[in-house]
């Protein structure tokens, strides 16, 4: 079942979609050669204690951090720990906050000084990839508009769906209903309604769509070691379109 949230709902999450704004930018300020991992969990974990809210992924089914972050071909659910920030990585920040007990979630990707124009393109084209898919969004489109633009820009530019993690519904909980693959046909799938709060994320990378796990159970990773990048947005679907909650 997709909830719908109400008016007053949805300003709580447009106000904590504002402070998780302010956190990945927070990070994404921190990213520097020589830094920890850690240290970038630690600037969001802060930011978000000074703005009255907390990091909804902290032992979210035992995940053991407050940010996720990833490096290179690292996809998702990176836990934080003393690996140093170099020149020339992805780096992937994902942050989950909970505010006023309502919940929203965004991710980047960004590299750390020059880097070659393949990486160049794969970051852009992620980043474009999550522009094409909310500009999809309006009452009476569907989850099969989202996954097409995601997909037919992919392909475009030669880079591989991950097809096993996908986006998801937002807002009372962590995961919500429903699952919003980045892969689909336009015009299929659910129906679209105002109120519902859902969190894209293109995930793309240079090699195969096939992933592999790693031995802490979370970091998910290429399965080929090709490189990967990922953006994520919370939005809310409106009478006339969509609003984006944590730009």
């Amino acid at each position: 079942m997709v909830s719908i949230k109400s008016a007053t709902e949805i300003a709580k999450l447009r106000e904590g979609g504002q402070i998780l704004a302010g956190a990945l930018e927070a990070a994404k300020d921190a990213i520097e050669p020589g830094v920890t991992t850690k240290s970038l969990e630690e600037v969001v974990v802060k930011y978000l204690a000074d703005h009255q809210s907390e990091p909804s992924f902290k032992n979210f089914r035992g995940y053991p951090a407050g940010a996720c972050v990833c490096l290179n071909e690292e996809i998702v659910h990176g836990i934080p720990g003393p690996r140093k920030i170099k020149k020339g990585d992805l780096v992937s920040v994902d942050v989950g906050v909970r505010y006023k007990g309502l919940y929203t979630d965004a991710a980047f990707t960004v590299p750390v000084g020059k880097i070659d124009a393949r990486r160049q393109e794969l970051v852009a084209v992620t980043k474009e990839a999550l522009a094409k898919a909310i500009a999809t969004i309006k009452p009476g489109s569907h989850l099969g508009d989202i996954g097409h633009a995601v997909e037919s820009l992919a392909g475009e530019h030669n880079l591989a769906v991950i097809r096993d993690l996908v986006g998801h519904g937002v807002g009372h909980r962590v995961h919500e209903e429903p699952q919003i693959p980045n892969f689909g046909e336009a015009g299929q799938g659910l129906e679209l309604k105002a109120g519902m709060v859902l969190a894209l994320e293109p995930m793309l990378a240079l090699g195969g769509h096939e992933v592999s796990c790693l031995e802490d159970g979370w970091t998910f990773v290429t399965a080929d070691g090709e490189l990967a990048a990922h953006f994520e947005h919370t939005l809310v679907v409106t009478e006339n379109g969509v609003e984006i909650l944590t730009g």
